[in-house]
């Protein structure tokens, strides 16, 4: 079993709450698209337009891209991950265990 697997079940959490936590944190809200858009208008626009645009554009908006099955599935036979993909799992992960009242997780004590 991979460090993953065993963090989870020592905690005592379903995988399955894993992904439905990622899928809440990185879906994209209005907020994140007015921040695209406003890093778009940045490029062409006129000096006034850019000064209320750049203003938006330095927010971060979340990535869209939430843990799938198959990248949980991977994580947890312990296969090959990307660093953003281990990152939203932490995330996720931590999600979870802020709702259980527990410590949250770091990336090395689950990869």
């Amino acid at each position: 079993m991979t460090k993953l697997a065993d963090y989870l079940k020592k905690q005592k959490i379903d995988s399955r709450r894993v992904l439905a936590a990622s899928h809440g944190l990185e879906k994209l809200r209005r907020e994140d698209r007015v921040i695209r858009l406003a890093k778009k208008r940045t490029r062409g626009a006129d000096e006034a337009a850019k000064e209320v645009a750049k203003e938006l554009a330095t927010k971060k908006p979340r990535s869209g891209r939430p843990v799938s099955a198959p990248t949980l599935a991977r994580a947890l036979a312990g296969g090959t991950l990307s660093g953003a993909a281990k990152t939203r799992i932490v995330r996720a992960l931590n999600v979870v265990l802020t709702k259980k009242k527990k410590n949250e997780a770091t990336l090395r004590d689950v990869f």
